[in-house]
């Protein structure tokens, strides 16, 4: 069974964009050590993308001729009006994160389903239970403010399991949880 992944990058002190998006102190780590490996590890088993609108919005501003993702069904939630690039499968909706776990799934074809960027939309899953792991790497800089990890609003999390754990080049660490 497909499980539903937040894979993400936060700083020391728990955010994963400064207020005003800027990933300038991320993109910095590009290349590390050990980076490339994991993501493509992770990605070998990724069957579908779910992202936030400002994420996307992000991606379309920074990356408007590449889009990242073209062999993989993307669904974008979103209140905004987007296009979507060229020859990419994007499906754009509005509504409560759990209308769509199915047809995820059925995109995902028995792969996971990665949940990109948007501390946001990610905590709108756990908040519903639906959130299976959380993969984080830290990264060595302390950004004082900004888009928390995950910013949930049903309380603190119950305890999460620490299924792996793994050093990186430019003191990176990926930490792996599993949430019950």
């Amino acid at each position: 069974m497909s499980r539903l992944q937040y894979f993400v990058a936060s700083s020391l002190d728990g955010f994963i964009a400064t207020s005003d998006d800027n990933l300038a102190w991320l993109l910095q780590f590009d290349g590390f050590e050990g980076g490339r490996e994991s993501y493509e590890a992770f990605m070998s088993e990724v069957g579908c993308i779910v992202m936030g609108g400002d994420a996307y919005a992000w991606l379309m501003e920074h990356e408007p001729d590449n889009w990242p993702y073209p062999d993989t069904p993307c669904w974008v939630f979103t209140h905004h009006e987007h296009s979507a690039p060229r020859g990419a499968d994007i499906t754009f909706v509005r509504g409560d994160v759990r209308e769509f776990m199915d047809d995820f799934r059925a995109d995902a074809g028995g792969k996971n389903v990665w949940l990109v960027g948007g501390g946001e939309l990610a905590a709108q899953f756990a908040d519903a239970g639906l959130l299976d792991e959380i993969i984080v790497s830290i990264i060595p800089v302390v950004l004082g403010a900004g888009k928390p990890v995950l910013p949930v609003r049903t309380g603190p999390t119950r305890p999460l399991e620490l299924a792996a754990s793994s050093t990186m080049g430019r003191g990176i660490v990926e930490l792996r949880y599993r949430l019950g």
